[in-house]
């Protein structure tokens, strides 16, 4: 059984039941994923963090990654389109559009300036670097 409910009328499921050869499935049969299918795994070593993010079907320039402190923010924007030509009938098509995102809390802040970002088959790979902890120390005078 599908994971995805999907709401149906009488005549999907006469057709489904009673004629099951001319029922026709979506081309795309699953919806828009769930924030949680983003699946990540995430590494430190000692000088980085090492993030692996799961978002396949999605172009590049879809992604966006927001860093604030030591929060990360994967977005992405997926559109499923069809293209038919003129020689074939379209019978049924299914599209959808959205957004899901993820975010994460790290143990450290991120270092932005040195944080680079590669996408690659589908997996985003993040190399976070650690703010080192001298940046923030300041020296204080003493009177």
């Amino acid at each position: 059984m599908n994971a995805l409910m999907t709401r149906g009328s009488l005549f999907d499921d006469f057709f489904r039941d009673v004629a099951p050869g001319f029922y026709i499935k979506p081309l795309h049969g699953d919806g828009l994923p769930a924030a949680s299918q983003i699946r990540i795994d995430v590494k430190e070593n000692p000088d980085a963090f090492t993030v692996h993010a799961e978002i396949p079907g999605v172009p590049k320039e879809n992604i966006q990654v927001l860093i604030d402190g030591n929060m990360v923010t994967l977005r992405a924007e997926i559109k499923q389109q069809d293209s038919s030509n003129k020689d074939e009938r379209v019978l049924r098509t299914e599209r959808y559009y959205g957004e899901v995102s993820r975010s994460l809390q790290l143990a450290q802040e991120i270092d932005q300036a040195q944080a680079k970002a590669k996408y690659d088959n589908g997996v985003l790979t993040l190399t976070l670097p650690k703010k080192s902890e001298l940046a923030n120390a300041q020296r204080l005078a003493i009177e």
